[in-house]
């Protein structure tokens, strides 16, 4: 999937650092989602990157973006507050329009959940708003500021320790909370809301969720988060919420049919573990659906195609990058090593034997066409994190076992039948 970066200014003319999570090539967008991180956060955090890249792949291209001064956003941080949070969201809201489309879904985790809460008020185009770990209100941050209230009274700003980080805060700060101290603006909030929260949560107690359903009126769900923890570093409690936001939002958001504008279509009967191949409109577009899922396949312009999908190399390589990945992570976790991220890049073409070198061996060599070519794919593999040289290389041996891998090593047996013939194609007919 493609990230795409807009940058726009906020209403002070500081200029904020965003990133738009597309959708992967053959999946259409659907809707337009803007994400609201936590106080003191990025847009990078692994909850935020994580979420959007989990909806992209389900359709759902997601802005999210550094407030002032984080990140890589213009602006003091110190001379922020709850208010001018909220106008970056809208701000950010109205370049996503401009650029894109106007979001319809409001995402905001932890602070920037109450954010959103203020800020959907001022976007008509928004039809649902989400919240994860989220304070009914900004106050309940006041307790972060209880140690150097004196000092800020005095000298008008102090140095608050948030996490791992200190960050300066002025007074204005703790001043603009007062604006923001009850929950009645959810009462006027007449979107669908969905709240996500731990039980576990130390944070923001799971009391603050209640406090927001409360205050809301329906349509409005309440999802808990089992144990998960309030930056939701589990990287399965972040694809959960994903997987879960969208099967919710689709009631609200018309996802399906939104998806049949888009061309896939009315989708087929699919049998469990099997795959269906359609024809679509154009010469090669082509709708592909399992059981759950939908996407396209096409062939670029170049070659007369118009390019709405993934080539079937394409779906090849990325059937084989995502069993490798998978593959790489499923040891990764057995064994407890500490990879923080995957990725694999993987490139296909024909190159000549004599150009093999040591990688062909004779059975490879034999298989050449009449030109002297053979096929060559590439596997690029990045790991991420505080692995060893050891480590690395035996994770490098384990992306060859990934199932698709050895499959495709092993010359499978591909038979061809007609639909409502028992038997393989042969016969007089079957060779003309």
């Amino acid at each position: 999937m493609a990230r795409i970066k807009l940058e726009f200014q906020n209403p002070d003319g500081h200029r904020l650092s965003g990133l738009l999570e597309t959708p992967p090539p053959g999946v259409p967008t659907l809707r337009y989602a803007l994400f609201a991180h936590c106080f003191t956060c990025g847009k990078d955090i692994a909850a935020a990157s994580r979420i959007s890249r989990a909806l992209a792949a389900r359709g759902i291209a997601v802005l999210r973006f550094d407030f002032t001064g984080l990140g890589n956003s213009d602006g003091d941080f110190a001379n922020t507050s709850f208010t001018s949070n909220v106008q970056d969201l809208i701000a950010a809201a109205r370049a996503l329009t401009a650029e894109h489309a106007a979001p319809v879904m409001l995402i905001g985790h932890s602070l920037g959940g109450a954010a959103v809460l203020a800020a959907a008020h001022e976007l008509p185009s928004v039809e649902v708003v989400v919240t994860i770990a989220a304070p009914a209100s900004p106050k309940h941050i006041e307790h972060l500021f209880s140690g150097v209230r004196g000092e800020m009274e005095t000298t008008g700003a102090a140095e608050v320790q948030v996490g791992h980080r200190r960050f300066r805060i002025k007074r204005q700060f703790l001043d603009d909370l007062e604006h923001h101290a009850d929950a009645e603006h959810i009462k006027r909030l007449k979107r669908a809301l969905l709240i996500f929260h731990s039980p576990a949560d130390e944070i923001v107690p799971i009391g603050e969720a209640a406090k927001i359903y409360q205050a809301a009126r329906h349509p409005k769900s309440f999802i808990s988060l089992h144990d998960a923890d309030h930056l939701l570093t589990n990287r399965e409690d972040s694809e959960y919420v994903a997987e879960t936001l969208v099967a919710w939002a689709s009631r609200y958001l018309g996802l399906r049919t939104h998806a049949e504008e888009a061309g896939l279509g009315t989708a087929p009967e699919v049998a469990p573990k099997e795959v269906v191949v359609t024809e679509r409109e154009g010469r090669f577009l082509r709708g592909l659906y399992t059981e759950h899922h939908q996407l396209l396949a096409d062939e670029p312009k170049s070659v007369g195609g118009m390019d709405l999908g993934p080539s079937p190399y394409d779906l090849l390589l990325m059937a084989l990058g995502a069993c490798t990945s998978m593959t790489i992570r499923m040891y990764a976790d057995h064994k407890d090593l500490p990879l923080d991220d995957v990725e694999v890049r993987l490139k296909h073409e024909r190159i000549h034997v004599d150009d093999c070198e040591a990688d062909c061996d004779d059975e490879i060599r034999a298989g050449a066409d009449k030109q002297g070519r053979i096929e060559r794919i590439e596997r690029r593999i990045d790991l991420t994190g505080d692995l060893t040289g050891a480590q690395r290389a035996r994770l490098l041996q384990i992306a060859d076992r990934c199932p698709v891998h050895r499959t495709m090593e092993g010359k499978p047996l591909l038979v061809a039948r007609l639909a409502g013939e028992g038997g393989p194609s042969s016969g007089p007919e079957a060779a003309d």
